[in-house]
């Protein structure tokens, strides 16, 4: 049944908004607070170091911080995409160093000396169709994810292992050595500044007025003013910092592309809205007639892919890879880059986003305890404490808002 049009002259009756202190009350009441706590700490985090590590506030050393996390970032989204469903995957460290291998493998001039472009296609295939078989046996078979993928982890270490006969395999490829080694020069990172910054003004600008058309009032004036001067003036900001050094990596080129087509694909297409479903209610996304075991397959062929372009960058950061490929703690870091970016672990909860802000505070807080001289073990007991703090917010947060109704 159709609502009827209204007549002419007829004023249309409108649902005032609440006003923005009050809706910001709102959440703090019930929890719904977003990333806005991870982006304060890693502030907080900033100002510290910046002020007791020496060189911290420096070019140089902001150019290392963005090509550390790199690798971490990209794999972290796609590990966000299994976190919406409520799902977990411990194999992404070690598909990570399987594409690396692969890639390495291919591109050597004493073996199949394969095109750089058709390394880079086959080592994320590859990948990719790693998430394909795990994700189906999820989704058809009916095994816990937990089990499927710590299955994963152990297969695809020991697949490491039988596949680096030599040990160690030097990247040669320059094309390939540059997913983490090329730095774009000053006047290209400018114009990347600005094309980066009139495509989310534009894209801010377009959604608001597209709304408008509809008869739907934009809800914070304010704060879409605030997101459309305050996002451009921190992507030149950075830029200008970079320039200082050696200019923009590629590395977050490939972290800022890939953040801005996943984000659209999570909010803005029919997918996106179905893994948010599934991660809320599964049992009730399939009552709506969404096919989630497509869904589950999809995103963890996601989390595959994604893995496989980390591996990749991290492969040619050391310009080479080893058996300790996707070793040491990239498994941990990438997942808690997505949880300590604010994804739920329990589904339905959290955006793409999550992951950049989530390695960017891990990273920063590595490096900063590495530039005041702490060990090893303590850094991986910050690290891990972060991440206790940032699952017990979670879990806080979802009591919350269960008891709020939300």
């Amino acid at each position: 049944m159709t609502a009827a049009a209204p007549t002419p002259g007829t004023q249309i009756e409108t649902v005032p908004l609440d006003p923005l202190p009050q809706r910001i009350r709102d959440n703090v009441r019930t929890g719904n607070l977003g990333s806005w706590p991870v982006i304060v700490a890693l502030l907080l985090v900033v100002l510290v170091f910046s002020q007791t590590a020496q060189n911290f506030w420096s070019p140089a050393n902001f150019t290392n911080i963005i090509t550390q996390m790199a690798g971490t970032c990209l794999i972290a989204y796609g590990v966000v995409f299994v976190l919406l469903i409520g799902e977990i995957d411990l194999s992404v460290a070690f598909v990570s160093g399987v594409a690396g291998v692969v890639v390495a493998e291919l591109q050597l001039p004493t073996g199949a000396n394969l095109p750089w472009f058709v390394c880079i296609f086959l080592a994320i295939l590859a990948a990719t169709l790693i998430g394909v078989f795990q994700g189906s046996i999820v989704a058809l078979v009916g095994v816990p994810s937990f089990v499927v993928t710590l299955a994963g982890y152990e297969i695809w270490q020991g697949a490491i292992l039988k596949g680096l006969t030599q040990g160690v395999v030097t990247i040669q490829s320059g094309k390939i050595n540059g997913f983490s080694n090329y730095f774009f020069s000053t006047d290209w990172s400018w114009l990347l500044a600005a094309g980066v910054s009139v495509l989310y003004v534009g894209g801010m600008l377009g959604s608001a007025f597209a709304g408008t058309r509809h008869g739907i009032a934009v809800r914070d004036p304010i704060v879409l003013a605030l997101k459309v001067v305050v996002v451009p003036i921190v992507a030149f900001v950075v830029v200008g910092v970079l320039n200082k050094d050696r200019g923009v990596p590629f590395g977050l080129l490939l972290m800022v592309g890939s953040l801005v087509i996943w984000t659209f694909v999570a909010k803005r297409t029919t997918f996106g809205r179905h893994v948010y479903a599934v991660g809320g209610n599964a049992e009730a996304a399939r009552r709506a007639g969404i096919n989630v075991a497509r869904i589950r397959i999809l995103v963890f062929a996601i989390a595959g892919g994604m893995s496989g372009l980390g591996g990749i960058v991290l492969a040619a950061r050391l310009q080479s890879v080893d058996l300790n490929a996707g070793g040491g703690t990239l498994l941990i870091d990438a997942i808690a880059a997505g949880v300590i970016g604010g994804t739920s672990l329990f589904g339905g909860r959290g955006e793409i986003r999550n992951a950049l802000i989530g390695a960017a505070l891990i990273s920063t807080v590595s490096n900063g305890m590495f530039i005041l001289g702490y060990d090893t073990g303590v850094i991986f007991m910050i690290t891990g404490l972060i991440l206790l703090v940032a699952v017990t917010f979670d879990t806080v947060v979802r009591r919350l808002q269960v008891r709020s109704g939300r």
